[in-house]
């Protein structure tokens, strides 16, 4: 049984996340718990099945035995914030679209590792284990938004200058966000104008996932006032986007660099190490070694994992992202939108400007594109071009650990690895001649498809 990918459990809510899975899931990781953490601290975002599956999954660690604690609606970064010291559960799909929904589990502010996931999916298959009548366990309501808010504010003052009035306008996008971030930035002194700030599962205003595409009316709305920049969230408020004040998505490896660099210069740490994916751009590299750090990469979805393999090696992880998504490790060890759009704001009103941040970033072509695979091709099409990609760019250096990634001596490089959770192989590069290179990384891998399939 495969029930996790790259970031929890997802899928259609009525089809496959629905609530007979989230009762078993809910005992499942009541099994596992037994004997160590025997409450958990329960949430939903917004969405219209949440409610329900929120329940189910409270039945089944009840009746598991776990003591449960009810936090109703809430980001997922506040989840995780509640999470310490004992487990949690949210329900939530993140960026996914409405008739979808998800579990994602956590411990002790982290997310599960692959060998929790596993135990819970064994538990999932076998037959259901519950806890003795006179055992399970109860729910109590808990209050978690406002100690979040304060702590996220507490630690933003840590970095950056005052913002005295700046003006940030924040687009929620019709999820939790809007109980979050823009509350944290007037904390903080910013002026927030806020577009589809309220909590609807449906998602009138816009998609849950913030795309260039998808974030239109904020970029107008910025190119056309007065405010420093703006961010748009996904629907649980995990991931951020930036616009700055032209209306222009900032590229998301840009911003990684930007903060990853930060959080190293400031750091008094002999080994600041930042921790990354192999999609992520070679202009994060250049920042963190410029400010005296290094960069180590993990797979996707396993940010938790890099950071803890860094520290077993002796670094002092001092912050962990992927494209979109960031962990500030000094505050937590989850991935936290909130925090990066007042972490940010910040660092803006320190460098008067966005565009002084960026200023240092080489800012290379990026591409990503989907060849179609079916699901039953993709490991044998991936053996194949870790002998068939480094044959046809012999220049390069080539690292299988996670998909095939070529780095070329001009510090262009490509990654070929295959999704999670569709049907294709992603091929990513950045170069100046970034067109060229993906059109023939991506013949290459065309062909390694068609003969696999």
């Amino acid at each position: 049984m495969d029930l996790f990918g790259t970031a929890g459990i997802r899928g259609n809510a009525v089809a496959d996340v629905n609530p007979e899975l989230a009762v078993a899931v809910g005992a499942a990781a009541g099994r596992d718990a037994r004997g160590d953490d025997e409450e958990f601290v329960v949430a939903r975002d917004g969405r219209e099945t949440g409610s329900a599956l929120a329940s189910a999954v409270a039945a089944g660690l009840q009746a598991g035995g776990m003591r449960v604690l009810d936090a109703e609606v809430l980001p997922t970064p506040a989840l995780a914030y509640a999470s310490r010291g004992r487990r949690g559960v949210q329900v939530t799909a993140s960026h996914n679209p409405p008739e979808d929904n998800g579990i994602k589990l956590f411990v002790d502010g982290t997310e599960y590792d692959r060998e929790r996931e596993q135990r819970v999916e064994e538990y999932v298959a076998a037959d259901a284990e519950y806890a003795s009548w006179a055992d399970w366990g109860d729910v109590e309501s808990v209050g978690v938004l406002p100690e979040y808010r304060q702590a996220v504010a507490e630690y933003a003052r840590e970095h950056g200058a005052p913002l005295d009035g700046l003006t940030v306008v924040v687009d929620c996008g019709n999820g939790v966000a809007s109980l979050a971030t823009p509350q944290v930035l007037r904390e903080l002194g910013a002026h927030v104008v806020t577009l589809n700030a309220n909590v609807d599962g449906h998602f009138p205003g816009r998609p849950s996932k913030p795309t260039p595409e998808t974030v239109t009316d904020l970029r107008s709305f910025v190119a056309d006032g007065d405010a420093a920049f703006g961010v748009a969230h996904d629907g649980d408020a995990d991931r951020i986007v930036v616009v700055d004040g032209d209306g222009d998505v900032v590229h998301e490896d840009t911003v990684l660099a930007v903060l990853a660099e930060h959080y190293t210069r400031v750091s008094d740490a002999d080994d600041p190490v930042v921790v990354t994916t192999p999609n992520a751009s070679g202009r994060i590299d250049e920042r963190v070694e410029a400010a005296g750090g290094r960069v180590e990469r993990v797979r996707l979805g396993a940010l938790h994992e890099g950071i803890a393999d860094a520290r077993g090696g002796g670094g002092d992880v001092v912050f962990a992202a992927e494209p979109w998504k960031h962990v500030h490790t000094a505050f937590g060890g989850w991935i936290d939108g909130v925090a990066s759009a007042a972490v940010l704001s910040r660092l803006v009103a320190d460098a008067d400007g966005l565009g002084a941040l960026r200023e240092p970033v080489t800012e290379r072509p990026y591409r990503k594109v989907s060849v179609d695979c079916p699901d039953d091709a993709k490991e044998p099409a991936m053996l194949a071009l870790e002998s068939a990609l480094p044959e046809a760019f012999p220049d390069a250096d080539v690292d299988t650990e996670y998909g095939v990634r070529l780095t070329f001596p001009d510090a262009s490089w490509a990654l070929v690895r295959p999704s999670g959770t569709e049907p294709y192989v992603r091929v990513y590069a950045e170069s100046d001649g970034v067109d060229a290179l993906v059109d023939d990384v991506t013949a290459v891998v065309a062909d390694a498809v068609a003969d696999a399939s």
